[in-house]
This record gives structure tokens, sequence and C-alpha cells, in this order.
């Protein structure tokens, strides 16, 4: 899990560099809130997880459920709070940012351990 969550935080990293690169400094920062949007409330839930795991008889489907469920309220109550707060805010760098740091886990499905 701590694997996943790193690669989403060098994704969005990447993300934020190319929109840089192309559309200046506000599409960076745009980037780069919209990747943290996703990462910050995965490595919580990631974290979640790892507790729950070591505690005995605190791994149960409900306690994942609820989880993803504060997932998910943090996820859009952090991009409510990136849309409000941002005044320069760029749409697409920030959804692009989003998508990247989201989809970011694909890459660890194509590498072939041996």
């Amino acid at each position: 899990m701590l694997r996943i969550v790193s690669l989403q935080l060098i994704a969005t990293t990447v993300a934020g560099l190319i929109a840089g690169l192309l559309w200046g400094g506000a599409a960076m920062f745009s980037a780069v809130l919209g990747g943290l949007c996703c990462v910050v409330p995965n490595g919580l839930f990631a974290l979640r997880l790892f507790a729950s795991a070591r505690r005995p008889g605190a791994a149960n489907p409900m306690s994942f459920f609820i989880g993803e469920f504060i997932k998910i309220a943090s996820t859009l109550a952090f991009l409510g709070a990136t849309v409000w707060l941002y005044h320069d805010l760029n749409w697409p760098a920030l959804l692009g940012g989003f998508i990247v740091a989201l989809k970011s886990y694909i890459i660890l499905l194509f590498r072939h351990r041996k």
C-alpha cells in the first residue's frame, strides 16, 4: 500500500512539472493540488488499514467500508476546498493531476517480478 501511495506522489510531482512547463505556475500548483486531493486521502486510508490489521480482531469488512467512505468524503472535501480557496485555479491541470494520481497504480500492474 505504501508503494502505491508513493507512486501516486511521484506521479503527482511529474504531472505538476509537466503542467508548469506547458502552462505556467498556476497550472503547476493546480495539478499538484489535484494530485494531493487523491494522494492524501489514500495515504490516510492506507495508514488506517495498516493500524487495524495490527490489532487483533480489528480488521473486518465494516472497518474497510467505513474507511473507504471516509476516503471518498475527504477526497470530495479536499477538491471542494481547493476550488473554493485557490482563486487562480486551472481546471484542466487540476483534473489532470487528479486523474494521473488516481490512475498511477496501473504502472504497478505492468511491472513483472522475477
